[in-house]
């Protein structure tokens, strides 16, 4: 009787959302309408310029150059984000402070803030008369209108997706193991790296792929502080744009086409290396 009545209450459980069959099939009607159709329209779009035209397109000094200072710039922001994200997330979880969810809330202003208002606001704070760039300035360093603008630009869009990830991590990480290391005689290097961030290091993988895929595509923020200047500071959206512009669909598919392919393989890389990482973490 009570086996027959637990069964009848799994199935319950099971049918309080619709059936796996329905569930899977609204999934993929939503994921083909949002994401693969217009992607695959993209690649369509692309076909319509010969191979010969495709190759000369992607291969053109000026596109190679926006492609090698859009994955640079934005590597080297996710890196800047994943040391100082993961910093902000360990002071916001383990300190008390006045002021702290005034700063907690203020990590997540990039979300709101329209990226041409960032833009425009980084630009007038780092161009060389602003009220940091002027000291730059003066001390021969210039910020705005070059690839260390381009950085700050995506540093400041991408850093909430850094302490998001990382954040709860710590908040649910049981302070007890660092506890039993110390009274064991470890220090806070070996706490550190031995038990802390072996456990985050999942979630700033995360923060990492996150923050990187959203530089790769940023354009408001970068299309004011960077100058736009053709192997310079041009950046691989900017150039999509002015393909746009041109009326060159077919070329402005084939950028973006490349683009595409290339940041998710970088994705699907790093999201190989989290699922190993996670993986290694659960087994040990």
């Amino acid at each position: 009787m009570n086996g027959g009545f637990h069964v009848v209450k799994q199935s319950k459980r099971r049918r309080v959302l619709p059936g796996f069959g329905l569930s899977m099939g609204y999934t993929v009607i939503y994921l083909s309408l949002i994401v693969l159709i217009p992607i695959a329209v993209l690649f369509l779009k692309a076909t319509t310029i010969s191979l010969a035209e495709f190759w000369e397109t992607i291969t053109d000094e000026r596109v190679v150059a926006s492609y090698k200072l859009t994955f640079y710039t934005s590597f080297v922001a996710a890196m800047v984000n994943v040391l100082f994200g993961t910093l902000i997330a360990w002071v916001l979880v383990r300190y008390d402070f006045v002021g702290k969810r005034f700063v907690d809330a203020l990590v997540d202003l990039p979300f709101a803030l329209p990226t041409a208002v960032a833009g425009i606001a980084l630009t007038a704070i780092y161009a060389p008369n602003g009220w940091i760039g002027q000291y730059f300035e003066a001390a021969g360093v210039k910020i705005a209108y070059t690839q260390y603008g381009i950085m700050i630009a995506l540093t400041f869009i991408g850093l909430p997706f850094v302490v998001r990830s990382v954040q709860p991590v710590l908040q649910e990480l049981d302070q007890q193991y660092e506890e039993a290391a110390a009274t064991l005689g470890a220090n806070s290097a070996q706490i550190f790296f031995k038990i802390i961030f072996p456990a985050i290091f999942p979630a700033v993988l995360t923060g990492f792929g996150l923050a990187f895929a959203r530089a790769l595509g940023e354009y408001g923020s970068v299309v004011f502080i960077s100058g736009n200047m053709p192997m310079k500071t041009e950046i691989v959206p900017l150039l999509i744009i002015t393909k746009l512009e041109q009326y060159n669909y077919g070329g402005a598919a084939a950028i973006a086409a490349v683009m595409l392919v290339i940041s998710f393989l970088l994705l699907f890389l790093i999201n190989f290396w989290q699922w190993r990482t996670a993986r290694k973490h659960q087994v040990t």
